[in-house]
């Protein structure tokens, strides 16, 4: 049986892990479950741990993954009217590949297009396109140099989330989302770099971040 901290926290990661495929990071959880410090996120953490809901992958900054669900939100309703089921894990589908974007100082984006093959899993509903990431101002939340950012087309963004920003309409990067007052700021995951602020006027949402595509060699 778990407290209500302990399920909110379960779940506010399952909810992200499932809209971005990242782990959000220990300022978001605390802002989300409103803590007053990260101590009690590591407290919750731990014990979500020793009752093995979650794992923390080694090797990775940051990195947690769902081992189950807490019962009563594992169970869902039947539902009557049909749905459509989900692509097998083997479809491939191509999107637009929009050239390169600064995960550090803005770069021009939108170089050109080509297409650019997808597993289907990897997506989730809407439109999407991709953008190779250049730049490593975002490897704490696992976005590496030479990734394939794997963009849902949308103007909107809630705090937190992983957007597409493109600067007074020419340069454009990848950046966790922010309101700030009267200000959007835009906040890099790396401690090597500030964040940047900007007039709400200046800055319009491109996309939101869906998964990220990665190529060994």
């Amino acid at each position: 049986m778990l407290t209500r901290k302990q399920h909110e926290l379960v779940c506010f990661i399952n909810d992200r892990l499932n809209d971005t495929g990242i782990s959000p990071s220990f300022e978001e959880m605390k802002d989300a479950l409103d803590l007053k410090s990260k101590s009690g996120v590591h407290r919750l953490i731990s014990a979500l741990e020793e009752r093995q809901f979650i794992r923390r992958l080694p090797n990775r900054a940051r990195a947690l993954e769902i081992l189950r669900m807490p019962e009563r939100v594992e169970k869902k309703p039947v539902r009557a009217k049909a749905t459509t089921p989900p692509k097998p894990a083997n479809d491939v589908v191509e999107i637009p590949l929009h050239g390169r974007i600064a995960a550090g100082v803005p770069i021009e984006a939108f170089e050109g297009s080509t297409m650019l093959p997808v597993p289907a899993a990897l997506l989730g509903q809407g439109e999407h396109y991709a953008l190779e990431v250049s730049g490593d101002s975002m490897v704490e939340a696992g976005i590496l140099d030479g990734d394939y950012a794997l963009i849902r087309r949308t103007e909107d963004a809630r705090d937190g989330e992983i957007v597409v920003a493109l600067i007074e309409d020419s340069e454009a990067t990848l950046k966790y989302f922010r309101r700030e007052g009267a200000m959007v700021r835009l906040d890099p995951a790396n401690r090597a770099y500030d964040p940047q602020r900007y007039a709400p006027a200046q800055v319009r949402v491109q996309g939101r971040l869906s998964g990220i595509l990665r190529r060994y060699e």
